[in-house]
């Protein structure tokens, strides 16, 4: 699966009604664009020097998928909505590691002391 991972640093200032409006609007996407097999969007909670303001997090099948995400007609509106609200956005996207290497070592319970490996 191909990752998009965008980090946006809003101008001053952007209201919370601003970061509402782009929410609710980025929550829709995934009805609208059939290439978006998963969504996740939020605020930073760590605030440092480096950090960004807010994440978007997109995950595809492939490039040519993504790309067809980002062409689409509801994504550019937001996207244009993002760079009047912004003053730095920053992509990158990437294929994810295989979850499947866990099943070769599974991890362990420290609570419990379980290594699951009856699994």
């Amino acid at each position: 699966m191909l990752n998009h991972l965008t980090l946006l640093k809003f101008n001053t200032p952007t209201t919370d009604t601003d970061i509402d409006e782009l929410a609710e609007a980025l929550d829709k996407l995934p009805n609208s664009i059939v290439e978006i097999q998963m969504l996740e969007f939020g605020r930073n909670v760590v605030v440092a020097s480096t950090s960004y303001d807010f994440a978007v997090w997109i995950l595809c099948a492939n490039e040519q998928t993504l790309d067809r995400c980002l062409r689409h007609t509801e994504y550019l509106a937001i996207m244009e909505k993002i760079e009047q609200l912004t003053e730095s956005i920053v992509t990158v996207a990437f294929y994810g590691s295989d979850a499947g290497i866990l099943r070769d070592k599974p991890p362990v319970n420290w609570v419990l002391g379980d290594d699951f490996a009856d699994l």
